[in-house]
């Protein structure tokens, strides 16, 4: 394998190839023009002078002039060489300490961050962007492994229950009634709603999801989820509002836009205790369709807002997990609503002041 020079050293031998040119061009162009020029205006002085005496004072300028050139033009070359080697080592070092810390985040550590070269706006540019794709790997990585840990726990909890019942079927402490055909068939459907979520908000975030988008009455749409809901609501002792204005139509596969809203009021009857209330809101605002779900709930902290819409990021991993969440509603209420060409964003003061969602929706 061939081995090239250092990036450092083309760079300063680049730049010495520059200087010498410059130098050795200057020399033959001063020594060129300026003896004809002397004698020119040797001759405009009126001064008379012997052939000798000429050919003596033009031999003494050209050497004057070839010295003195000389001296200044290797000074010059030897200074500039000089910054040109102590730019070219800064800009090596540089260059590696981002390399080494590519090659650091290749390995998977993304800790590694890189800081100012100080070699102007466009290398502190190269560090930020840097350092901001470790910081988006590292963080990406963090929740890939939280996800990888919370689908375990998913799965492991109605695995572990069908297990149990199998056993005490087959030992004969339990009869195959109707009631362990039950507990066995709510573990079932559990994993394929777990698996069936999975699928759903990978295909939207891929763009692989199959939507059958038709002009829709967007006030419908609210009012819909809002009837599917009410008896969860009313089972907790949550109050379910609507405030529902004329807002015209939008052409959106009605099913999905009804699981977003679905997933939304879910997520607020989740976390809003019995006496509490929930209100959606259908309404129009400019160009856009707004549906917003706001509780009265425990809200949310503001740590936790960048994060809401992750896959199975929960605020309260207990109380979640308690009540039988995938954990991954919320994103996949924010990929079908991307997928139409809008979007979710989330609004609170903090625990204990409730949550708002809002949902926007092109006209």
């Amino acid at each position: 394998m061939t081995t090239r020079p250092r990036f450092a050293t083309r760079l300063l031998l680049a730049q010495g190839l520059v200087l010498v040119a410059g130098a050795v061009t200057t020399w033959l162009v001063a020594t060129a023009v300026a003896p004809g020029i002397f004698h020119d205006h040797l001759s405009r002085a009126g001064v008379e002078h012997t052939t000798e005496e000429t050919r003596h004072v033009e031999e003494a300028f050209g050497s004057a002039l070839l010295i003195s050139l000389g001296v200044a033009l290797l000074i010059s070359v030897v200074a500039a060489l000089a910054v040109s080697w102590y730019f070219s080592r800064h800009v090596q070092r540089s260059l590696s300490q981002v390399s080494e810390a590519a090659a650091q985040l290749a390995a998977g550590r993304y800790q590694v961050r890189v800081g100012d070269p100080l070699l102007g706006a466009e290398f502190a540019s190269l560090a930020d962007t840097y350092n901001a794709l470790a910081e988006r790997l590292e963080a990406t990585e963090a929740t890939r492994r939280r996800m990888l840990a919370d689908l375990a726990h998913e799965m492991r909890t109605p695995l572990a229950t069908i297990e149990a019942h199998l056993e005490a079927v087959e030992d004969h402490v339990r009869e195959l009634d109707a009631d362990t055909v039950a507990v066995l068939r709510d573990s079932t459907r559990r994993l394929g709603r777990l698996a069936e979520d999975v699928a759903a908000v990978s295909r939207a975030e891929e763009g692989d999801l199959h939507l059958d988008p038709r002009p829709v009455d967007a006030a419908s749409l609210a009012a819909s989820a809002a009837a599917a809901a009410l008896d969860r609501y009313a089972a907790r002792g949550v109050e379910l509002r609507t405030v529902l204005r004329p807002a015209g139509s939008v052409t959106v596969d009605a099913e999905r836009i009804g699981q977003v809203l679905g997933n939304l009021l879910d997520n607020a009857l989740q976390h809003t205790p019995a006496g509490g209330a929930v209100t959606l809101t259908c309404a129009p605002v400019g160009g856009w369709v707004e549906y917003v779900v706001a509780d009265t709930g425990e809200g949310i902290a503001p740590e936790h807002l960048p994060h809401l819409f992750d896959r199975f990021y929960r605020v309260d991993v207990a109380r979640d997990r308690d009540h039988g969440g995938s954990g991954i509603g919320l994103a996949i209420a924010k990929a079908l609503a991307e997928a139409h060409g809008g979007g979710v964003s989330v609004a609170s003061d903090g625990r204990g002041h409730g949550a708002t969602f809002t949902v926007r929706l092109p006209a």
